[in-house]
């Protein structure tokens, strides 16, 4: 957690700047507000999965495919070659486990879902404690000091590596942790120079 003195982790500037607890939610409030403006998933369609979810105790395999689709239209169609049952077996055992890196690395096992789209699911399920994350994430915790060094591709532990300093922003700030990722999601957008990847 940041403390006065230390690094916060979303500046106005390109340089990270000592956290000030008058200014921090503001910031997160600013670029939570201009994730609407990104083309980032819906995180509405995120909560009615989740509220599924949790009343359901599995996720079906179209239901996953619509998750999917919302993260990678173009890897979505990998998730239809899941038999059906595994898909229930998989999220209902997820929902057991209190892991980051497990809960990750299971939902990883399905076809169709790296790191970043199991993210989803497990922000989708609880918002509170975990955020979806992809490049963009990674690189804005890179660009304000959190993480060393670009990544294109994730796993259960890089995942890990990004919730740490999300909720520790999350606890800083009164967000929860999916509006950290998506306020990252959208600081990346802005101050990003040059393509994606």
């Amino acid at each position: 957690m940041a403390l006065p003195g230390q690094k916060y982790l979303l500046a106005p500037t390109e340089t990270t700047v000592t956290w000030d607890p008058e200014r921090s939610a503001v910031n997160v409030e600013t670029y939570l507000d201009r994730y609407a403006e990104t083309q980032g998933v819906l995180p509405e369609r995120l909560d009615e999965f989740g509220e599924r979810f949790r009343e359901q105790g599995y996720l079906t395999r179209d239901q996953l495919y619509d998750i999917a689709y919302e993260s990678s239209t173009r890897s979505a169609y990998h998730v239809e070659t899941n038999p059906k049952e595994r898909c229930k077996t998989v999220t209902a055992n997820v929902l057991q486990l209190d892991d980051d890196f497990s809960q990750i690395q299971l939902l990883t096992g399905l076809s169709g879902f790296k790191a970043p789209t199991a993210s989803c699911i497990l922000a989708a399920l609880d918002p509170e404690r975990h955020a979806v994350v992809d490049t963009r994430v990674w690189a804005s915790l890179d660009r304000l000091g959190y993480l060393d060094g670009r990544k294109e591709s994730f796993d259960a532990d890089d995942y890990v590596t990004m919730i740490g300093p999300i909720r520790d922003i999350a606890a800083d700030t009164g967000y929860s942790a999916a509006e950290v990722g998506y306020a990252l999601f959208a600081y990346d957008v802005e101050k990003r120079e040059g393509t994606l990847h």
